[in-house]
């Protein structure tokens, strides 16, 4: 099959979508910031931690499916409206910095609502049509990425092998909720999605919440840290959807080969 050449301006586009998608991960980033590495908070967190952020997150992810399938409309393009979800997300940070563990269940779901507001204005300023189911799970698909980690096994969280592991369980709640809604939130379609975002995004909540529990952090490092949190999958997003844009113009295939050349 002839391929269409990618023109200079996109394939530039393809690349700063790579710098993004392909950059460190949030542990890094936070730890440059404060200054201390996020192993010390992690020593912190209490047994059986791992069961209950995996609880907060797939609920914190389910009541942000309800808002994107529901609510999420139309959106403007306008990216200078980051700086205000960062400011949103800064005042919910505050909240988790002053009360720790005990106010995670209260500000993880808000602060991951406040987020995909900023990824589907992201994503509309890329040319999706924000109303369309599938693109409204695309904004969800972007919890799951989290670019690379210290704790990450680089084989199975690059950019297309994440796609590739979730494309099969997008589909099928993409046509599950196109014919029923999310009438029935435990459909196993559902669940499995949930699930699916959940195992990877969880490993995101973790290293911020080790952050806000190391010492000194407080009300004001909480701020902080969600700011830097909200500009870590605004990056993600952004990477996201110029791909998705390029795929709409010159073919999914082709533009994993150029990604991959990049």
């Amino acid at each position: 099959m002839d391929m269409k050449r990618l023109s200079k301006e996109d394939l530039n586009d393809l690349k700063y979508a790579k710098a993004l998608l392909e950059n460190i991960g949030l542990a890094i980033k936070i730890t440059n910031k404060i200054g201390l590495p996020i192993e010390k908070g992690i020593k912190l967190l209490p047994r059986g931690w791992n069961n209950k952020v995996n609880t907060y997150v797939q609920k914190a992810l389910m009541s942000a499916l309800n808002f994107a399938v529901y609510t999420l409309k139309d959106t403007t393009s306008a990216s200078s409206n980051n700086v205000f979800h960062k400011l949103l997300v800064g005042g919910t940070g505050f909240l988790g910095g002053m009360g720790g563990l005990l106010t995670l269940p209260i500000e993880l779901p808000v602060t991951t609502t406040l987020m995909l507001r900023s990824i589907a204005q992201i994503a509309s300023g890329e040319g999706e049509n924000i109303r369309n189911i599938e693109s409204k799970l695309a904004c969800i698909e972007v919890f799951a990425l989290g670019g690379n980690s210290t704790r990450d096994d680089a084989a199975e969280t690059g950019y297309f092998a994440v796609r590739a592991a979730l494309a099969q369980e997008i589909a099928k709640a993409a046509e599950y909720i196109s014919e029923r809604g999310l009438a029935d939130e435990g459909a196993p379609v559902i669940v499995r999605l949930i699930a699916e975002i959940a195992s990877r995004f969880e490993i995101n909540i973790t290293e911020k919440a080790a952050a806000e529990l190391m010492p000194l952090v407080g009300g004001i490092g909480g701020a902080g840290i969600n700011v830097i949190f909200m500009h870590h999958f605004q990056n993600m997003a952004q990477g996201h959807f110029i791909v998705r844009r390029l795929e709409r113009t010159y073919g999914p295939e082709q533009i994993q080969q150029a990604y991959s050349d990049a």
